[in-house]
């Protein structure tokens, strides 16, 4: 039996300065999980907006085009900063990369996703793959995602405070 590779995420991490240009007073892009699974947790249960490479897929255009799906607005534009790697419990790789840029989090309309609902009960139905996105500082970023997805925010606050020096 030959071992499963690991599933492949890519996502984009967007970010905004609030007030000035220091990493202190940056705020960034984070969003919920939809569906009944997810609609009472809260601390640990957020997300970078991501999805999964496509085989052949370069990781980048495979993020922008998750976050396009998720939050049914196109991605900024602007210079990109790799994030590099995480890994998940699940064993799932997630790939992040950065980008400058302001989005409306009123607006959000995500792709979705069917499954049974309520449990046993043989019908099908369909919820967005999420339900909300949110700016929060790093420090409430660090709280509301996913343990491993968390020091996606340090390495872009140390990369921030790397381009200021």
């Amino acid at each position: 039996m030959t071992p499963r590779t690991p599933l492949i995420s890519a996502g984009l991490l967007v970010y905004r300065y609030v007030d000035c240009a220091e990493p202190r007073d940056v705020e960034v892009l984070i969003v919920h999980p939809g569906g009944p699974l997810w609609a009472r947790k809260d601390d640990g249960a957020w997300s970078i907006p991501k999805g999964l490479v496509e085989p052949d897929e370069d990781h980048l255009p495979a993020a922008r085009r998750e976050f396009a799906e998720e939050l049914g607005q196109n991605p900024p534009d602007g210079a990109v900063i790799a994030l590099g790697e995480v890994r998940l419990k699940s064993g799932k790789r997630v790939v992040a990369f950065a980008v400058e840029g302001t989005l409306d989090v009123s607006d959000v309309v995500s792709n979705t996703f069917e499954m049974p609902w309520p449990p046993r009960s043989g019908r099908l139905q369909r919820f967005p793959e999420v339900d909300r996105a949110q700016w929060s500082t790093p420090d409430d970023a660090r709280r509301k995602l996913n343990p491993a997805q968390a020091g996606l925010v340090d390495r872009l606050v140390d990369a921030l405070r790397a381009e200021t020096r």
